[in-house]
């Protein structure tokens, strides 16, 4: 049986090219399992559907190697359990070198196949790795420069103490407290846990 995989990481990104490029090795939507999930590691739902659905003889087909997985050794682990373990024959579309239904599985093929996944693991992983170095030093740099992160801070209003005395001794219900005050619920009872300190 033949299978196909489709991932991106958020909800926001589309699998439509991916299901296209699987679509045109002849899989059929039944046979596609799609997750919008991080490949930070394996634990993905449709992801595990699909892998306790694969056996001995099955093909699995993902179009490149980094919809697969990001991390490195676990994408040589999975690899390692998919093809030696479960005897299921990968192919990635984008890298026809990754190709493990080599005709006759002869050596040569095998070991290609296995330096080809090494290298383009590692460099998944290591662009990741860059990725997430970048962004913090962006973050870095933008705090240099005075950029504040995080939700801005909320003001409280000059006669703030007086509204709180005035709910404590019952002058005035929460609902009236907030109004004139100009909070949340919320963040007017943090204000008066921050005065009783």
């Amino acid at each position: 049986m033949n299978y196909g995989y489709a991932r991106v990481s958020t909800i926001a990104q589309h699998l439509d090219r991916q299901i296209n490029e699987l679509k045109k090795k002849g899989l059929t939507e039944e046979n596609i399992f799609l997750d919008k999930e991080s490949g930070k590691d394996f634990d993905r739902q449709s992801y595990k559907r699909l892998k306790k659905k694969l056996k001995s003889g099955d093909v699995l087909y993902i179009k490149s190697i980094d919809r697969l997985g990001r991390n490195y050794m676990m994408i040589l682990e999975e690899w390692r359990i998919l093809t030696k373990e479960k005897n299921v024959d990968i192919v990635v579309i984008d890298m026809p070198l990754l190709d493990t239904r080599i005709e006759g599985k002869n050596l040569v093929g095998k070991f290609i196949a296995d330096v080809v996944l090494q290298v383009l693991s590692f460099v998944a992983e290591n662009e990741r790795e860059t990725m997430r170095q970048r962004q913090a030093e962006g973050i870095r740099m933008a705090k240099l420069r005075g950029v504040r992160f995080g939700r801005p801070k909320i003001t409280s209003p000059d006669n703030l103490d007086g509204i709180i005395a005035d709910y404590l001794s019952g002058k005035l219900t929460s609902k009236l407290a907030c109004a004139k005050s100009g909070l949340s619920r919320g963040t007017f009872f943090r204000r008066i846990k921050e005065n009783q300190r």
